[in-house]
C-alpha cells in the first residue's frame, strides 16, 4: 500500500467517524444520508480526492496527501475544487465555501465565507450537520 493509500484509509475512517458516508464516484448516491463524501470526483479544474455533499448539495472538497507531506501551499490545489463545480450541479453557493487538505494525521480547512479566508488546522473533519 502506498503512503497516499494509507492516508486515504485514515481519511475515510475519520470521515465515517464524524458522520459522513464515503462512496466512490461510480457508485455515488448523494441522497444516501445527510453527509456524503464522494471519492475521485471529476471537476472542470481536475479531480477532487473527495467532494462533500450535505443534504444532497455540494459544499466542499478534500485534497488528500501522503502522511508526512507538508500541507503548506496545498490550499491552492484544493481551492481549484471550489471553483470547478458546474453550475448545474446541486450546490449551496459557488465557489464551494469549504476546502480541506489532509494527510490523515494533519487536517486543515479553509472557510471561503470568511472575509479573510485562510487555512486553519483542525482536529478532524466537521460533521455534516455542523456547517
Amino acid at each position: 500500500m502506498t503512503p497516499e493509500q494509507e492516508s486515504r484509509q485514515e481519511i475515510d475512517s475519520q470521515l465515517v467517524q464524524t458522520g459522513w458516508i464515503v462512496q466512490d464516484y461510480r457508485d455515488m448516491n448523494i441522497s444516501a444520508g445527510p453527509g456524503v463524501a464522494v471519492r475521485e470526483f471529476p471537476l472542470a479544474t481536475g479531480t477532487a480526492d473527495y467532494l462533500l455533499y450535505v443534504y444532497a448539495k455540494a459544499l466542499g472538497g478534500i485534497e488528500a496527501k501522503p502522511r508526512g507531506h507538508t500541507l503548506v501551499g496545498v490550499e491552492e490545489q484544493s481551492g481549484k475544487y471550489a471553483i470547478g463545480v458546474a453550475e448545474e450541479m446541486p450546490h449551496y453557493v459557488l465557489p464551494l465555501p469549504f476546502t480541506y487538505e489532509s494527510t490523515g494525521t494533519v487536517t486543515q480547512v479553509t472557510n471561503r465565507l470568511d472575509p479573510n479566508p485562510r487555512s486553519r488546522e483542525i482536529f478532524t473533519f466537521h460533521r455534516p450537520g455542523r456547517f
